[in-house]
């Protein structure tokens, strides 16, 4: 997601922190299913742990993030950003939002989600810019156990229902979801579409060609992977190539012909240098994963940060995060200039 944004599906990670188009975090599930062994002795220790550098360090979580809904002087705030350049640069944009809206804020870069979703429930994160399916099939595994019935679907509105369900009674107060979203793609080689006419999954199916596709090794029995594609479209996967979801070398494989799919995800950067183009996920096989804000209640549930992250929320597309993504990735651009360029031209900063 895939890196994790990991839902409890197969989706990879956006290209990023590693700058080569590697997934940054496998747990982002889609792949970035989280690993939820021992999940929770490891969220009480990174707690602990961000607790106690808050009290050792400037750059104080408790410090920074304490308070949004104070009554004169608005008080400040602290953005988590997970590591991998979507995330990051997300963080950034609502970041200068909320700043120009008169909040003090900061970003804090935490690696996954299983450490800062706890501190997003403590206070000590009070911002994180998150993907609807894969937060509510977190939150779905950690209260009813990783066999839990999913309660995510293709279907977002219904999605981010459920997950306001499990959120509240953390504390946690979701935002409404926007048209921007990152899930499960898949794509295949220019030449291998232009050869037969492909511009959607259900096209692929209609073929009847064997397909392999270049994933990580779990496509081969995750619902969203091999299995969905065979159940749902028809195609017919001869197997899995398991060199990773969106890695180069996946990537690479399609490009040369020994694999005809490689598994990424919709705003993945790296595609037309690579040669490759999406297939359209016309029968909706991949989950709701719409960006969206999720809030501490207590610290930053005011209507006015409601309010400036929508503004964000309602003009955010698809197209604008992946070429956020591609100007850091390819380009090298830092993210907070790039949110700010963005910003700017959409009419979101004042002058």
């Amino acid at each position: 997601m895939n890196g994790t944004h990991q839902h409890g599906t197969d989706h990879p990670a956006p290209t990023g922190a590693s700058g080569d188009g590697t997934p940054p975090h496998t747990d982002r599930g889609r792949p970035r299913t989280p690993r939820r062994a021992g999940r929770t002795a490891l969220a009480a220790l990174a707690v602990a742990a961000l607790t106690a550098a808050a009290g050792c360090s400037g750059d104080s979580l408790e410090d920074e993030g304490s308070g949004g809904s104070g009554g004169g002087k608005k008080g400040s705030l602290v953005v988590g950003a997970a590591g991998f350049t979507e995330a990051k640069v997300l963080a950034q944009l609502y970041k200068q939002v909320l700043a120009d809206a008169g909040y003090p804020t900061s970003v804090k870069t935490v690696e996954n989600r299983e450490i800062y979703e706890p501190a997003l429930e403590k206070g000590t994160i009070d911002v994180v810019p998150e993907y609807a399916a894969t937060l509510a099939e977190f939150l779905n595994a950690d209260k009813n156990g990783p066999d839990a019935e999913p309660v995510a679907s293709s279907d977002v509105d219904a999605t981010v229902a459920e997950l306001k369900k499990l959120a509240e009674p953390r504390g946690l107060k979701v935002l409404p979801a926007g048209k921007a979203v990152d899930q499960n793609a898949f794509a295949v080689s220019e030449e291998f579409a232009k050869k037969h006419d492909l511009t959607s999954l259900s096209d692929l199916g209609k073929t009847n060609e064997k397909v392999t596709i270049a994933a990580g090794d779990e496509c081969e029995v995750r619902p969203f992977c091999a299995p969905g594609l065979k159940k749902t479209y028809g195609i017919d996967v001869a197997g899995v190539d398991p060199k990773g979801v969106g890695t180069v070398q996946s990537k690479q494989a399609v490009k040369n012909g020994t694999a005809q799919l490689v598994l990424t995800t919709t705003t993945d950067a790296t595609l037309d240098s690579f040669g490759l183009v999406l297939l359209a996920d016309d029968k909706k096989l991949q989950n709701a994963d719409n960006v969206l804000p999720v809030v501490n209640a207590a610290d930053a549930g005011d209507k006015e940060i409601a309010d400036a992250l929508a503004k964000l929320t309602d003009v955010l597309s698809t197209d604008d995060l992946v070429e956020l993504n591609r100007k850091v990735d390819a380009e090298r651009q830092k993210e907070a200039d790039v949110a700010k360029e963005y910003l700017e031209s959409k009419g979101l900063l004042k002058k």
